[in-house]
């Protein structure tokens, strides 16, 4: 055979395979987890300008204003207090504020948090203020001093539980079971579980409470972008035009005798000048130990609010974490948890020391407010003390300011708290969030987090907790209806007991871990260590 010189033409290559991609990245870009917030302005090392740093603290401390000014105004007309002694009272938590947070952000956690009254005592101290209301006393100011006393008495004790937990280490051990599953619905929790002091609040007076909501979301959020020079302004001092625009409004309501003839829970929401503190607050009092009197120890009175300080170690546990976020630092290690709840019982020892009505925690409207100004600076807070003392000590300047009527506080948490709330959710990016068994979890813990407390809040009294020892209702019912006690027990239960060991990976733990450690990340000392180097002032026999 004899070839013809044609060679047949060569096999088609075979199609490239095709690669499937993961359906996000089909339609749009996915992103990847991010250990830090990348929009902030100013992190926990960075600093504003001196002028900027000052107006900033002046909001932080506008801010806590509110609750400290709503628990005053709760219990110490119960307690048969005048305005005279719910303005001393006032003076006493701003006071103790002060002094607490300076010891978290000097030696504590060392995170930009303020430090505030807690509501987590309310149910406490409501149960020493009824075991005296049907004794005799010569007149309703001696109710009040020895009301006082006795929660001195309860809260000085109980401050023993939180040193307890803190220096012992035996939170921050605790806290090493957690991971970024469970933080999840825990810090959405700390957010959420305070819906109550926000629309409810603001609805009482709803003319005030409504525009001030909607002026902050446009003057912060829309604004902003109508002039490059306005945004910096308004992102970060928005809050303080918007508060002086709804109290202006406030005031000729009150003036134009708007609120005359209506109902006597009308007039408390709404008119500047129903608080009567500027009338009655010193031009000068400082706070000093015992000034109530020699404080009464009752163990009825001791157990309920050891009950609350349990609770507070949990909430500012969480308020702590949503506060790194914000603050641009990784999440406080398991040794920085423990110290801090250790001087949080410190702080709670001075609080009976000093007469306040209530233990204190971290305030989650002021981890909100870093949130909404993008400033994350330690010094911010720091600075905050200052204005905190001067209206401490300088009654009437104080009093001043707290005359802002309760329903403008309520618009600014509702969004605030949402904040926090919020960055709770972002933790989820460290998890298998496709996983059947985290998102059962996390819903178990989120959904029962709300609920058990809401139950518990409505049926305090006659709920599931009513035996004859009233210290006993006392605890668990304080216990119960915390948001993030609830979430936390049921979120760390769940999540180390339903096949935790194949699901390591999936929970988040590789990532969460290595912050859990001293020396677990270069950064945790950065972000956690102490303004000196301690262990170069001490021997190394001590260390």
């Amino acid at each position: 055979m004899v070839e013809n010189g044609h060679q047949q033409p060569p096999a088609p290559a075979p199609p490239p395979p095709t690669v499937q991609q993961p359906l996000g990245a089909a339609r749009g870009p996915a992103y990847p987890p991010a250990e830090q917030l990348l929009q902030l302005n100013y992190c926990i090392h960075s600093n504003p300008s001196w002028a900027q740093t000052a107006i900033l603290a002046f909001q932080h401390y506008i801010v806590m204003l509110g609750s400290i000014v709503m628990i005053a105004s709760i219990l110490v007309p119960q307690m048969g207090g005048s305005h005279g002694d719910k303005a001393r009272v006032i003076q006493v938590l701003l006071f103790m504020s002060g002094i607490n947070t300076l010891l978290q952000a000097l030696c504590g956690t060392r995170l930009p948090t303020v430090m505030g009254p807690s509501f987590a005592y309310m149910l406490a101290v409501l149960s020493i203020i009824n075991d005296f209301r049907d004794e005799d006393f010569p007149s309703e100011h001696e109710r009040f001093l020895h009301t006082m006393r006795a929660i001195q008495g309860s809260i000085i004790i109980s401050s023993f539980i939180n040193m307890l937990l803190g220096f012992s280490r035996a939170w921050g051990e605790f806290t090493k079971l957690l991971s970024p599953l469970i933080v999840v619905p825990y810090v959405c929790v700390v957010g959420l579980g305070l819906f109550g002091r926000g629309f409810p609040q603001l609805a009482t007076c709803v003319e005030l409470g409504l525009p001030m909501l909607v002026f902050l979301v446009v003057f912060q959020q829309y604004m902003k972008h109508l002039h490059p020079s306005a945004h910096p302004i308004l992102e970060r001092f928005a809050l303080l035009f918007c508060i002086g625009l709804v109290w202006a409004f406030a005031a000729i309501l009150t003036a134009a005798g708007a609120y005359n003839n209506v109902r006597e829970i009308t007039k408390q929401s709404c008119r500047t000048d129903r608080s009567f503190l500027i009338s009655s607050a010193p031009w000068i009092k400082i706070p000093y130990p015992f000034q109530w009197g020699t404080p009464i120890f009752r163990a009825s009175h001791v157990f309920g609010m050891m009950g609350a300080a349990l609770v507070t170690t949990v909430e500012s546990t969480g308020t702590f974490i949503a506060a790194s976020r914000f603050a641009g630092a990784t999440p406080p290690p398991a040794h920085v948890l423990s110290r801090s709840i250790g001087l949080q019982g410190v702080g709670q020892l001075l609080d009976g020391i000093f007469g306040s009505i209530v233990g204190t925690n971290a305030s989650v409207e002021n981890v909100g407010l870093l949130a909404l100004t993008h400033v994350g600076s330690r010094r911010v807070v720091q600075i905050s003390t200052v204005f905190m003392f001067f209206f401490a000590i300088f009654g009437k300047f104080g009093a001043f300011f707290a005359s802002i009527p309760l329903p403008i506080f309520a618009a600014i948490y509702c969004v605030l708290y949402g904040l926090v709330a919020a960055v709770g959710v972002t933790f989820i990016q460290f998890t298998n969030n496709n996983s059947m068994r985290n998102i059962y979890i996390m819903g178990l813990a989120l959904f029962l987090g709300i609920s058990i407390p809401q139950y518990f809040v409505m049926n305090t009294g006659h709920g599931p907790v009513h035996t004859g020892g009233g210290w006993f209702n006392d605890i668990l019912n304080t216990i119960f209806a915390s948001g993030p006690m609830v979430a936390l027990i049921i979120g760390t239960l769940l999540d180390n007991t339903l096949d935790a060991h194949h699901t390591h990976d999936e929970r988040g733990i590789p990532w969460w871990a290595p912050f859990q450690h001293k020396k677990g990340d270069s950064r945790n000392d950065e972000f956690y260590s102490f303004p000196i180097r301690i262990s170069d002032h001490i021997p190394t026999r001590f260390l």
